[in-house]
C-alpha cells in the first residue's frame, strides 16, 4: 500500500481529534489510516473527517466481562454464528439503526457503507452474524489492519443479539492471538463489557509495541484457528 496522506497523529495538539479533512474514502486511504490508528467519521453533505481522538476507547480481553444473564443465553444454544457471510447486509443494517436513532443524520452514510464493502472485498473488513434458525437477528463489523481489530458498528433484531456477537467476536479473536480491540469510543454497551478510555499516546504506543509476527497477517474469523 502507498503511504497515506495523513500526518502523524502524535503531532496533534492535546485533545485535538481531527487529523485530516477531505481525504477520499478508498481502500488505500482506509488501510493507511487504520495502520496509523486513524478512522473516518463522515457527516452527510460535509467532507470526510478523519480522527484519532484523545482519549481512545479500547477493550482489553483480560478485563472483558460477560454478564451472567448473557452467559445463560449463550448456553441456551438457540444461536449460531457465522463470519463474513452477510457483510453487506450487516453494514446496511447498522446504517439503518443509526438513521432511525439519529433522525437520518448518521456517520454511516451511503458513501461510508460502500467504502467498507469495498474494504471487505479487499480482505480488510469483516463481519460476524448471529442467527436464530435461518433468520439473521444481529451482527457487527470491523476492520483488521496490521494486527489490530477495530470495531465499527453493530445491530440487533432480537434483544441481546449484537451483544452475543461481541462475546463471540472476542472468543474468536482471542483464539487467534489478539488481546484487545480498538473500540474507538466507549458506549454504554462496551463499557458494560469492560471498555475503557486510554490516552491517545498510550494507544499509539500499543500499535508500535505489537509483535505482529505472532498475529495473523490476514484475518479469517470463519476458519478454526487450530
Amino acid at each position: 500500500m502507498p503511504a497515506p496522506p495523513f500526518p502523524d497523529p502524535r503531532t496533534l495538539p492535546a485533545a485535538a481529534g481531527i487529523v485530516s479533512v477531505g481525504v477520499p474514502l478508498t481502500v488505500e486511504t482506509l488501510y493507511g489510516a487504520y495502520a496509523q490508528g486513524i478512522f473516518p467519521w463522515p457527516s452527510p453533505g460535509r467532507p470526510v473527517e478523519w480522527y484519532c481522538p484523545d482519549p481512545r476507547g479500547v477493550l482489553d480481553f483480560s478485563e472483558f466481562h460477560v454478564p451472567k444473564r448473557l452467559q445463560r443465553k449463550l448456553r441456551g444454544g438457540a444461536w449460531r454464528f457465522t463470519a463474513d457471510l452477510r457483510f453487506e447486509e450487516v453494514v446496511r443494517s447498522c446504517a439503518g439503526v443509526h438513521r432511525r436513532r439519529q433522525n437520518w443524520k448518521t456517520w454511516l452514510t451511503d458513501e461510508m457503507a460502500e467504502s467498507y464493502i469495498r474494504f471487505h472485498q479487499a480482505g480488510y473488513a469483516h463481519s460476524l452474524e448471529c442467527w436464530e434458525g435461518e433468520r439473521l437477528v444481529g451482527g457487527l463489523y470491523g476492520v483488521y489492519v496490521c494486527g489490530v481489530f477495530s470495531g465499527e458498528s453493530m445491530f440487533h433484531r432480537e434483544p441481546d443479539a449484537s451483544k452475543l456477537c461481541l462475546v463471540e467476536l472476542v472468543s474468536r479473536l482471542r483464539a487467534r492471538g489478539l488481546t484487545w480491540i480498538d473500540i474507538q469510543m466507549v458506549t454504554a454497551v462496551t463499557e458494560r463489557f469492560g471498555g475503557k478510555y486510554i490516552p491517545r499516546k498510550e494507544f499509539l504506543d500499543r500499535l508500535d509495541r505489537l509483535d505482529r509476527s505472532q498475529l495473523p497477517v490476514e484475518l479469517d474469523l470463519a476458519r478454526d484457528p487450530t
